[in-house]
């Protein structure tokens, strides 16, 4: 299954007592390329994001990560992962954003001088103080789920799994963390997995969209492409991708 592949699924299921959150997902990320997995609320999409992640095993299939097996090789999968959740809890509310990035890193073996580099640089980008002088209690829930994204990108990892991380930003700062996924994935050849119901997010990033509906893998393919193979004239992107394969119309974003 590995070959080009920086992310693949296959037969992909997980089951929570009776209920099936994912059915034979079959999924494809090539190394170096950014897919957009849309879906609405309770598609799946977490839940295929924490099997990536290694913190939930399938029920049944498989999942890699540039190969490996995400059951069977958990660690070394998780050292080539940055991973931003939704919902972020393990950061520590008592540290400063410097202290709390320091820790991580350490955790992860990151050289001290690459933290020095990399984490003002990074924490500018995301709208953040450079040098992490707020305590994380103190950061709006925007301001959170931006150095969740800082995190997940420090160690310079080869895979991105990045679930709804502009869903509480600002529209400026969205795309300016839009701006640097794609450099992310075209200038440094990250492979990336980004979880978003926000389809106009999704055609101003990926390369590709991948279209979960009630754990079941729709479609996945250019938005392009995909318009004319399903015969949607006069359409190109992604709403138009999602409506024909979901029959919903996709949830409003905010103002």
């Amino acid at each position: 299954m590995s070959g080009d592949w920086g992310i693949r699924c296959e037969g992909l299921g997980r089951r929570f007592g009776a209920a099936e959150a994912l059915r034979r997902v079959d999924l494809g990320v090539r190394r170096g390329s950014l897919v957009a997995l849309v879906g609405s609320n309770g598609a799946g999409k977490t839940t295929l994001m924490k099997i990536l992640a290694t913190l939930l095993l399938p029920s049944e299939g498989r999942a890699e990560i540039l190969g490996l097996d995400v059951a069977s090789a958990s660690m070394a999968c998780r050292r080539a992962i940055g991973y931003a959740p939704a919902e972020e809890r393990s950061f520590h509310g008592r540290l400063t954003v410097a202290q709390n990035l320091a820790f991580f890193a350490d955790l992860r073996g990151v050289d001290p001088a690459v933290q020095r580099r990399r984490a003002p640089a990074l924490l500018e980008a995301m709208g953040l103080d450079p040098a992490g002088r707020a305590r994380f209690s103190d950061l709006s829930s925007g301001m959170k789920q931006s150095l969740s994204l800082v995190r997940a990108l420090l160690h310079e990892p080869p895979v991105l799994l990045l679930d709804e991380p502009t869903r509480s930003l600002s529209p400026d700062l969205a795309r300016r963390v839009g701006d640097l996924l794609r450099h992310e994935a075209r200038s440094r050849g990250r492979t990336i997995l980004l979880a978003t119901h926000n389809l106009g997010e999704a055609d101003a990033v990926a390369d590709e969209v991948a279209v979960l509906h009630r754990g079941v893998l729709r479609v996945q393919g250019e938005p392009r492409a995909l318009c004319a193979e399903l015969g949607l004239p006069g359409a190109s992107g992604a709403e138009a991708v999602f409506m024909h394969a979901t029959g919903e119309a996709p949830v409003a974003e905010a103002p």
